[in-house]
């Protein structure tokens, strides 16, 4: 083999490696940023109502997780200071606590020399409106978890009709490239609905769940407390 069959040996390798090369396709990474943000401005909308919704879902979580917080031995305590004649100790004890058993409980001793009615209804207003106060923004969680499935859809429909428009105008050079954008926000939109929307419906259920052990723990002690007063002298 001379000089030159050698020389064009090697450069038949070349292309044929070159060739290979081109044929193989390359792969594209696309980080799940990028992915949100070719779901236009629906994404952001969605992005805001997330933060909302974990914001709520913390803020809520941490002030149930005080007002479960009990003391056994506090009725037990007001029991005594009751039976004693201390009603000013027990509503020093109450205000100690600092809890919705304590304040519904601080009513209740203010009342006494009442009639047991008046007693009872003082201390489940008193239930009610801490309830009232620790059931604030639930219903928040509970739009977001109705509303981002809707709005991801309204992104579809969007996106959708972005791709049309772009066909049309297209007329006879339609190329994936044109749609691509229409597509991805159909898309992106519809998975980011359904993220938020599921996100903040557990987050609903599981405040919900906190917020009814609360209501039976203050039915509880509320009745707990007129039952002392029942008690003979």
């Amino acid at each position: 083999m001379n000089l030159l069959q050698i020389q064009q040996a090697v450069n038949d390798l070349g292309t044929a490696a070159t060739a290979e090369t081109v044929a193989q396709p390359t792969e594209i990474k696309l980080s799940i940023l990028d992915l949100a943000m070719k779901g236009g401005w629906i994404m952001v909308v969605l992005a805001v109502l997330s933060i909302i919704a974990v914001y709520i879902f913390i803020e809520r979580y941490s002030a149930l997780s005080r007002a479960t917080k009990y003391d056994a031995s506090f009725m037990e305590r007001i029991r005594e200071y009751m039976k004693d004649g201390k009603l000013d100790s027990a509503k020093a004890l109450c205000r100690g606590n600092s809890t919705p058993i304590s304040r519904m409980i601080e009513k209740g001793l203010s009342r006494i020399g009442r009639p047991l009615g008046d007693i009872n209804s003082a201390i489940e207003n008193v239930g009610n409106l801490e309830v009232a106060k620790l059931e604030r923004g639930v219903s928040i969680l509970a739009m977001i978890a109705s509303a981002a499935p809707m709005i991801g859809f309204l992104g579809t429909v969007t996106g959708m009709i972005r791709a049309f428009y772009n066909m049309s105008m297209a007329g006879n050079n339609i190329d994936i490239e044109l749609l691509s954008s229409g597509i991805y926000e159909a898309m992106v939109t519809t998975v980011g609905g359904l993220i938020v929307g599921i996100m903040a419906y557990f987050f609903h259920a599981i405040i919900s769940t906190k917020i009814q052990k609360v209501v039976n723990l203050l039915e509880a002690k509320a009745t707990e407390f007129m039952d002392v007063l029942n008690e003979p002298a």
